[in-house]
């Protein structure tokens, strides 16, 4: 099936479901308008919905739109740094890392923290689109990009 087809079949797909689902709701008009709206939403909206909605907390919406327009009139300079760590950080570290993100930003820290086992040790930060990758996963891989782009020969 060529790609065209296949993208065809979604769309149908998709399609008749919201459908299908707003026809037996009695809302098809007003779904078709929400749709509209939708495709203005950047990926970031779109993620923390549906991020929220995995953890069935679109209930708190309202509040979110509410805090996020009291962040904004505020003129709020935080910066959200995510941090990700092989093992959760202790009180010691935490303070550590929002100090170095201070000094580099000079603006206040909210950190976002993630544990990932795969990293193995080190630290990952991501912030306003900068990645700075620490861990001992990234360590290893550069090692080993180092090593087969290196010519090993023996010496006879």
């Amino acid at each position: 099936m060529t790609s065209k087809r296949v993208e065809q079949k979604k769309i149908e797909a998709y399609t008749r479901a919201l459908l299908e689902a707003a026809k037996s709701e009695g809302r098809a008009a007003r779904d078709l308008e929400q749709i509209k709206h939708v495709l203005k939403f950047s990926p970031e909206v779109m993620e923390t919905i549906t991020a929220m909605e995995g953890e069935d907390d679109l209930d708190l919406l309202d509040k979110v739109y509410s805090e996020y327009k009291g962040m904004l009139d505020k003129g709020d300079t935080t910066v959200s740094v995510d941090v990700t760590t092989a093992v959760p950080m202790d009180d010691d570290l935490r303070e550590k890392v929002r100090q170095k993100c201070y000094d580099d930003f000079k603006a206040p820290i909210y950190l976002v923290e993630h544990v990932d086992p795969k990293i193995l040790g080190g630290i990952i930060l991501e912030a306003r689109g900068h990645r700075r990758d620490a861990s001992v996963r990234a360590q290893l891989v550069n090692i080993r990009k180092t090593l087969s782009s290196s010519y090993i020969g023996s010496e006879d």
